[in-house]
C-alpha cells in the first residue's frame, strides 16, 4: 500500500525534496530577476519557473515562498514605511519560526499540489486532477480571514488535466490579494495559453560544469569528478541535477565511453564489443541500464548531427574523442541531416521494442547493425 504522506512525486530519486534544499546553484540570474520585481513593488501574483527538469525550478520555488513568508514582516517599518534596506538574497535565517513549520509541513499560509494517490488503487496518479486544485480554493477562504500572505507552489504544471487548468484558470484570473502563485513547468508550451499569459516567466538556466558539481555535492551525492568528468556530465545531463545524478548511479559515463568506442570501429564495427554490450544488458535487472543507454544513444546522435551543422566546436566536449569522430563521421550538413533522421528511425524503433518487450540484446545488436548500415552508405558514396 502507498501512503500518500510518503509520495513526493515532485522529488527527483536520490535527491532531497526541494524544500530541504536550502542552497541552489548556477541560478543567481533567475533570484535577481524575481528580487527586482520584488523590490520595485512589482511583485506578480503568479510566476512560470520553467526550464530544464533538473535544474532547480522547484529548488527556487521553495526559496522564494520560504523569502516572502518569513520577509512579510519586514516589508513595512514601525510606522507603516518602507525599510530603507532592500533584500539582496532569498536566503532565510535558519532558526526563522516559518522556516521550521515549512521543513515539518504545518506552515498554514502555503499550499502544495502536486499529483496525488488515487484512494482506490492506491497509486500515484499520472496527472494533477481537478480535486487537487479544487483544495486550493478551500485552502485560500480559509486562510484569507487570517489575513497576511500566501504562496502557492504548483509542482508541475505542465502534469495538470485539462479540467484541472481550468479550475487553476479562474484562481489566476481573480487572484485573491497577498496571494503569490508559484507555477514549475517543464514543458510549457503544454500549458494553456491563457494560464501562461497570466503568469510572469522566469527562466533557469542549464548548470554550468563547477555549479554542476556543488549541486551533485549538496544533493548528497558523493562523487570526486575531474574536471573533464564534471564537463562530460554536464553536457550528457543538459546541465541537469537529476539527469546527472541518475548518469552518476548507473555508471552512464562509463556507458558514453562504451558508445564512443562502437563509434570509432564504424563502418567495419566491432561486433563483438557490441555482443558483450547486448550481451551485459540481457540480463534480469538491467533495464534501467538499458533505458539509460538509449538516452545516451540519443544524445550521441543528436551531438554527431550538431557537430554536422554547426561544427565540432559548437558544443562542450563529453569525450575527449568526440572532436576526432564527430569530423570523420559528420563533417557537413548532409551528414548531419542523415544523422538527425537516423535517430528519429531507430529510437522511435528502440521505444517500441522497448514496449513489446523485445529481447535487449538483439534490440542493441539490430540498432547497431542499421547505424554501421548508414554509415557504410554514406562512405560508399
Amino acid at each position: 500500500m502507498v501512503e500518500e504522506a510518503l509520495v513526493e512525486p515532485d522529488r527527483l530519486d536520490g535527491t532531497p525534496h526541494p524544500r530541504d534544499t536550502v542552497q541552489l546553484y548556477g541560478q543567481a540570474g533567475a533570484e535577481a530577476r524575481f528580487l527586482e520585481a520584488y523590490n520595485a513593488g512589482r511583485l506578480h501574483h503568479a510566476w512560470l519557473l520553467t526550464g530544464p527538469k533538473g535544474v532547480g525550478k522547484a529548488t527556487l520555488a521553495w526559496r522564494i515562498a520560504r523569502f516572502l513568508l518569513t520577509e512579510e514582516e519586514a516589508e513595512t517599518g514601525m510606522f507603516g514605511d518602507m525599510p530603507d534596506a532592500k533584500p539582496e538574497r532569498l536566503d532565510v535565517r535558519v532558526d526563522h519560526p516559518v522556516l521550521q513549520r515549512i521543513l515539518a509541513g504545518s506552515e498554514p499560509r502555503l499550499f502544495r499540489i502536486t499529483r496525488s494517490v488515487e484512494e482506490k488503487s492506491k497509486r500515484l496518479r499520472d496527472v494533477i486532477v481537478v480535486d487537487d486544485v479544487r483544495k486550493l480554493g478551500h485552502f485560500l477562504s480559509m486562510s484569507a480571514a487570517e489575513g497576511g500572505r500566501r504562496v502557492v507552489i504548483l509542482d508541475a504544471a505542465d502534469e495538470m488535466n485539462t479540467q484541472a487548468a481550468n479550475a487553476l484558470l479562474k484562481m489566476l484570473e481573480e487572484p485573491p490579494k497577498l496571494t503569490t502563485f508559484l507555477l514549475i513547468a517543464h514543458q510549457p508550451a503544454g500549458l494553456l495559453p491563457t494560464i501562461r499569459s497570466r503568469c510572469r516567466e522566469l527562466r533557469l538556466a542549464t548548470l554550468a560544469p563547477e555549479d554542476m558539481a556543488q549541486a551533485l555535492l549538496a544533493a548528497g551525492i558523493e562523487a570526486a569528478l575531474g574536471q573533464d568528468e564534471a564537463k562530460a556530465l554536464s553536457a550528457l545531463s543538459g546541465g541537469s541535477v537529476g539527469a546527472a545524478a541518475r548518469i552518476l548511479d548507473l555508471e552512464g559515463l562509463v556507458l558514453y565511453g562504451e558508445l564512443i568506442a562502437i563509434f570509432q570501429s564504424l563502418p567495419k564495427l566491432d561486433r563483438s564489443r557490441v555482443m558483450r554490450l547486448s550481451e551485459a544488458f540481457a540480463a534480469r535487472g538491467s533495464e534501467q541500464k538499458l533505458d539509460l543507454l538509449l538516452v545516451l544513444l540519443e544524445t550521441l546522435l543528436f551531438r554527431l548531427a550538431r557537430a554536422g551543422a554547426m561544427g565540432p566546436g559548437a558544443q562542450d566536449l563529453a569525450h575527449a574523442a568526440e572532436p576526432e569522430l564527430f569530423a570523420r563521421l559528420s563533417p557537413n550538413g548532409y551528414a548531419a541531416q542523415r544523422w538527425a533522421q537516423l535517430s528519429d528511425e531507430l529510437l522511435a524503433r528502440a521505444r517500441h521494442g522497448r514496449a513489446v518487450n523485445l529481447d535487449p540484446a538483439a534490440l542493441i545488436l539490430d540498432t547497431f547493425l542499421r547505424i554501421q548500415r548508414s554509415v557504410a552508405e554514406q562512405s560508399a558514396r
